[in-house]
């Protein structure tokens, strides 16, 4: 998969279900939005990303892993509510991101590769 793809993926996925865990919350915080504003971000970069600008594939690979670090807390938090349609919320968020980051540096690694 390509990497501006992925990070579409990533981006929407982090929209709807950030999204999602906002409105479904009976005491909604404005932290529960910071992987929508994220994705937001994601989704805005992705025209530059789809042309090969190295500064925002680098923007991307950084807010993609701040992101994967920052659900940690949701994730513990969920778990120990246990919440199993949460879980899968936040789950679903960090294997997108994961996936991305994944994809990010291989594809960095192949573009070394060839330069």
């Amino acid at each position: 998969m390509k990497p501006y793809l992925i990070n579409l993926l990533n981006a929407l996925t982090l929209v709807i279900l950030g999204s999602w865990a906002y409105i479904a919350s009976s005491t909604p915080s404005i932290t529960a939005l910071i992987p929508v504003f994220a994705g937001i971000i994601l989704i805005a970069i992705t025209p530059w990303f789809k042309k090969g600008n190295r500064v925002i594939a680098h923007i991307a690979v950084v807010l993609t892993f701040l992101i994967l670090i920052g659900l940690i807390k949701p994730l513990i938090g969920v778990i120990h509510r246990s919440e199993s349609l949460g879980l899968s919320r936040v789950l679903l968020m960090m294997t997108t991101s994961l996936l991305a980051m994944v994809i990010f540096v291989k594809s960095f690694i192949d573009a070394r590769k060839r330069s």
